[in-house]
Order: C-alpha cells, then structure tokens, then sequence
C-alpha cells in the first residue's frame, strides 16, 4: 500500500506555478513524475511507471478510430516531466495550470495509482454531483 495515493489535499499554487505535493506522497516521486490533461477538467499526475504502462495502452489502439487518436493527443502530448523539488514542490506549466483553472488553493486527490489536481471549486462541485449520484453509480457498477 506504500505506493498508493489515496486521500484528499489542499495547498496553494504560487505565482511561479509550483505546487506542493503532500509530504506522505513525495516519496514514491523521488524519480520524477508525469503531468498531464486529465478528465473531468483536473489534471493527472503519475509516477514514471505508472505513465509508461498508460502510454503502452494509449499506443495499442487503433490509429484508424478517431476517439482514439484524440484521446491520445489529449492525454500524451498534453503531458509534461515534473521533479519534485527541495521543499516539495513540483512546477506546472502554464498551459496545464490553464487547463485545469487552477489558482489559489488547488485540491490533491490520491487515486491509488495516480494524483488529481484540482481546481478548488470545481472539485467542491464535482464532489457534491458525484456524492448525490453515488447510490445510483454503485448500483450500475456493482451489477
């Protein structure tokens, strides 16, 4: 479970575009990290191996459909090598910074595998959506 991201953070996003990651998680990115466009307007960050076997599964689809093509522009060309620096930070760029809407206090969410990083009120509101719907999801889901 060591190398599992789960819980929810907020820390502020400086002028500069760095943003602190959660002290409990920065050592599973000692060798770096992968951000990138993620869904639902967040961005996603992995560890390196985690983005490898991703970008093995986004290159094994089929050229010829064009959802496929798209969702692998999204996901592989918006995405960016980050390190954690000496007090924790990575540094964003502006293009994902732009993405996401992040300003001021911005959300870490751990999801096992990866991190999402959030817009503050849009996580708020998507957290609201997502928890009235819940009953009806788990439903769906668990068939």
């Amino acid at each position: 479970m060591d190398n599992l991201f789960i819980g929810e953070y907020r820390h502020q996003l400086d002028d500069k575009g760095r943003l602190a990651i959660p002290s409990k998680f920065r050592s599973n990115l000692k060798k770096g990290a992968v951000v990138t466009k993620g869904l639902d307007g967040c961005l996603f960050l992995y560890m390196p191996d985690e983005w490898n076997k991703l970008v093995m599964k986004l290159t094994q689809m089929p050229i010829s459909q064009s959802n496929a093509r798209a969702f692998a522009r999204l996901m592989i060309a918006g995405a960016m090598a980050v390190e954690v620096d000496s007090q924790g930070r990575i540094n964003l760029p502006r293009y994902l910074i732009d993405f996401a809407g992040l300003k001021g206090i911005s959300v870490i969410a751990g999801l096992m595998s990866r991190l999402e990083i959030w817009n503050e009120k849009k996580w708020e509101e998507y957290k609201k959506k997502t928890e009235k719907e819940s009953e009806k999801m788990a439903e769906a889901l668990f068939i």
